[in-house]
């Protein structure tokens, strides 16, 4: 027997209605689609149709010169023998077959102003070369361009940049389905805004889908994170962008120059640039929008003592990001590859077991040394997922360990209710 009348429920429920729309509207969960694990950055002038192959074989030339074996590189990182090999070969394995997740042809400060018809033609380059790529199956599974960015001395470049780049991929048979768009140094929620209207007003003349063109923020000023009224600015920005937002970015070296930090000191690892990404990492959660740390400009090059500090380097920003639960960073370099991987495969391999007897012995209600929450158990199996997406485990390592099928770890990591 109960108190309540049912009359009281049904009110409850109907005074919580718009609330629930809200939380379903603001919060919808992870897309449920891979992410990558990286993000390449190449200037637009330097982009061409080999270059995620040229940049395989250089990260490949890097290994073989300076890592030629597991045990090499398990002296330059520290790794257990074990883990060196299985990581080694599966790094060597995934530079022949997709060296780059996610390429940005840069048309900001990696090209800097240009006359105008000189990145006219380079958009319009661009643009074909991705749908050559794309058709040929050569394009990395995600591919566009980071335009310069709404403030008054660029807006109207940057704007013609992505009409010519976007034009040219509906000419050339339409827009890729791996297509992502950049937008750089946001400093006020109505630039986002801007940028959601010149989406929308693409949509309509070119005859596409409302919703159809997505982008990331990237967040490179001390505006985006607090705004001048004293108020967190990114899940303003979020709001702003109308379900468009696919990404957040942080941009370690425009950041940090605004923040007044000296160039010696400026890294991932910074005590503001920490306060920056868990700002974002708090207003992103739950909305969809996924998160990516930077990069480091300590590049692998020259001697092999000098290119085996800047791996080390490389490999101890990866693991710390990848362990704060950024799980995608920027690459500046074909070098940085070896170790991108490496620290990625090696932090899904290393925690493997312990992942799959957790979720094991939860489905199993089986007890043990740790009482895990259906919470936990999200964040385990998502954990199994993206070793799976990135290659660092294989489907049959993960179904043995947890009796899991991929459909079913993907229903646990990503539950399509609370």
């Amino acid at each position: 027997m109960t108190t309540l009348a049912d009359a009281v429920r049904t009110l409850i429920g109907a005074e919580l209605a718009a609330t629930d729309a809200e939380l379903a509207r603001r919060y919808p969960g992870d897309p449920g689609t891979r992410q990558p694990v990286h993000t390449v950055y190449v200037p637009a002038d330097a982009f061409s149709a080999g270059t995620v192959r040229a940049w395989g074989d250089q990260a490949l030339a890097a290994l073989d010169t300076h890592a030629p074996d597991a045990a090499a590189l398990a002296a330059v990182l520290e790794l257990p023998a074990g883990l060196a090999a299985e990581v080694y070969d599966r790094v060597r394995a995934k530079l022949r077959r997709e060296p780059v997740e996610d390429l940005r042809i840069d048309f900001e400060d990696g090209y800097g102003p240009r006359p105008d018809a000189e990145e006219d033609a380079a958009a319009l380059a661009a643009a074909r070369t991705v749908t050559a790529t794309v058709a040929d199956g050569t394009a990395p599974p995600r591919i566009g361009i980071r335009m310069k960015c709404m403030e008054a001395a660029v807006r109207d470049r940057g704007i013609r940049t992505l009409d010519l780049f976007l034009t040219a991929l509906l000419d050339g048979g339409g827009l890729p389905a791996g297509l992502t768009l950049t937008l750089p140094k946001v400093t006020f929620p109505a630039q986002v805004t801007a940028m959601v209207r010149l989406c929308e007003e693409f949509e309509r003349a070119a005859g596409l889908p409302a919703g159809r063109i997505g982008f990331e923020i990237q967040i490179e000023t001390t505006q985006a994170i607090l705004g001048p009224d004293g108020l967190g600015t990114v899940p303003r920005l979020i709001d702003a962008a109308a379900g468009r937002a696919t990404g957040l970015h942080y941009g370690t070296f425009d950041y940090s120059a605004a923040c007044g930090i000296g160039a010696a000191y400026q890294s991932l690892d910074h005590p503001a640039a920490d306060h920056a990404k868990a700002v974002m990492q708090v207003a992103a959660a739950g909305t969809g929008v996924r998160l990516s740390d930077g990069s480091t400009n300590v590049l692998p090059v020259g001697p092999t003592d000098r290119v085996h500090d800047a791996w080390r380097l490389h490999y101890g920003l990866v693991r710390r990001s990848l362990a704060r639960a950024y799980y995608q960073g920027w690459d500046m370099h074909p070098a940085q590859l070896p170790t991108r991987y490496a620290a990625t495969y090696a932090f899904y391999r290393e925690g493997l077991d312990a992942a799959a007897a957790r979720l094991a012995g939860y489905l199993a209600r089986a007890g043990g040394e740790v009482m895990d929450e259906p919470a936990t158990a999200r964040a385990l199996s998502g954990y199994l997922v993206r070793g799976l997406d990135c290659g660092a485990v294989d489907p049959a390592e993960v179904t043995e360990r947890t009796g899991l099928t991929r459909q079913e770890l993907d229903a646990l990591a990503r539950p399509t209710g609370r």
